[in-house]
């Protein structure tokens, strides 16, 4: 394997610095449409632009490109000015194109990641400032968790009370609780804790990391369940391959950074087992699938469902010595370079169907549509396997 210095350098960033600076309200557009069309008066959401803050932190601080720092500076300022509630704390979920708060809920999965983008912001510039909003966002999520059942609520209004609906998407059920959004938030506590080993914090991690274990997990299959009500019983019947090979690596991960040795111990094996479980969602082609349910396919290759294979795979590899992992990651990675990635404009198209066509239904750059999956990709590979 290589080329994800190239990928990430020549196509995946550049595609972000040449057409989706918005130099008129700041910050960055919030859509392209997938025939590539610039949607300038679209709205501006909080996981695109706190994406987009870690995504050239993190290409900054691994590499040192200034225009990558020029990138991860609008991001910051533009989130600190616009997304930011000044009165009630918390990041907005949705502005319009001007910087107007349209959705001012406190979606936490919002909240985690603008706590993962401070902290990797001041990880590469050791601005003081954006670790105390990582550490201000950190007391605000654990201050609205379930005391009674643990894990944390989907959402709240925007002065932090009880909200009718908890929806991510129109996609998502309408549950209190999902995997996503504590896998999200275990992500950036992951971060933090590379920082600011806090007492609260490790704690946290730990019921973090023990939830994932005792509920989120199914003992039988090793794969993960969706969705949830207060008391952690289950509301779906989902497989989401692309979320388990991206919680068998962010999970070891979590343990390692956490530095507990028992916990890493535990958690070791139930990384492997849940990339095990993945592999069911693997295509001959390389590819691997979107979901599953009662047996039934969804046969879509989503762009990010590939990035986390190829990181998840090769965590697999590091762990078990498996060959078997790496080889799964080498053909999902061939399958990316043949089929996901445009050539012409850049970045990667947000998925093949099931017929091998190119989906252009979907946006190129949106709501949902940003460059942290595969750019985190290129920067693990290079990072920790070091390849390039």
């Amino acid at each position: 394997m290589k080329g994800f210095k190239e990928e990430l350098t020549a196509h995946i960033l550049p595609f972000w610095i040449n057409f989706m600076v918005d130099d008129e309200n700041g910050g960055f557009y919030g859509r392209m449409d997938g025939h590539d069309r610039l949607i300038k008066d679209a709205s501006k959401g909080a996981v695109l632009n706190a994406r987009l803050l870690w995504t050239f932190s993190a290409a900054y601080r691994l590499l040192k490109t200034p225009v990558y720092l020029e990138m991860a500076k609008r991001a910051y300022n533009y989130i600190c000015k616009y997304f930011i509630d000044p009165v009630y704390g918390g990041v907005y979920w949705e502005l319009d194109c001007k910087g107007n708060p349209i959705n001012r809920k406190k979606q936490i999965y919002a909240q985690g990641f603008a706590l993962y983008g401070f902290t990797e912001y001041y990880r590469a510039t050791k601005d003081i400032t954006a670790l105390e909003r990582a550490k201000q966002l950190f007391e605000l999520i654990e201050e609205h968790k379930d005391r009674q059942y643990g894990g944390y609520f989907e959402a709240f209004t925007d002065d932090w009370k009880p909200i009718d609906d908890m929806r991510l998407s129109d996609k998502d059920a309408n549950e209190k609780k999902s995997m996503n959004t504590h896998l999200h938030i275990l992500e950036p506590y992951t971060n933090l804790l590379r920082v600011w080993p806090d007492e609260h914090l490790k704690v946290a991690q730990q019921e973090l990391i023990t939830i994932f274990l005792n509920h989120i997990l199914n003992a039988e299959t090793r794969h993960l369940e969706l969705f949830f009500d207060e008391r952690w019983n289950k509301k779906s019947s989902i497989i989401s391959f692309g979320h388990d090979i991206e919680a068998s690596w962010l999970l070891y991960e979590a343990a390692q950074v956490l530095g507990d040795s028992r916990m890493i111990k535990i958690v070791m094996p139930v990384s492997i087992e849940i990339a095990m479980a993945a592999l069911e969602g693997l295509e001959s082609d390389g590819s691997m699938v979107y979901e599953s349910e009662f047996g039934r396919k969804d046969m879509d290759r989503h762009w990010w469902v590939q990035a986390e294979s190829i990181v998840g795979f090769m965590y697999a590899y590091k762990n078990s010595e498996n060959i078997l992992f790496k080889e799964k990651a080498c053909d999902v990675w061939n399958y990316v370079q043949q089929r996901l990635i445009d050539a012409e404009t850049g970045e990667w198209y947000w998925s093949i169907y099931a017929d091998n066509t190119v989906n252009r239904m979907d946006d190129k750059a949106g709501f949902w549509k940003c460059p942290y999956h595969n750019s985190r990709m290129c920067m693990e590979m290079m990072e920790h396997f070091f390849i390039c």
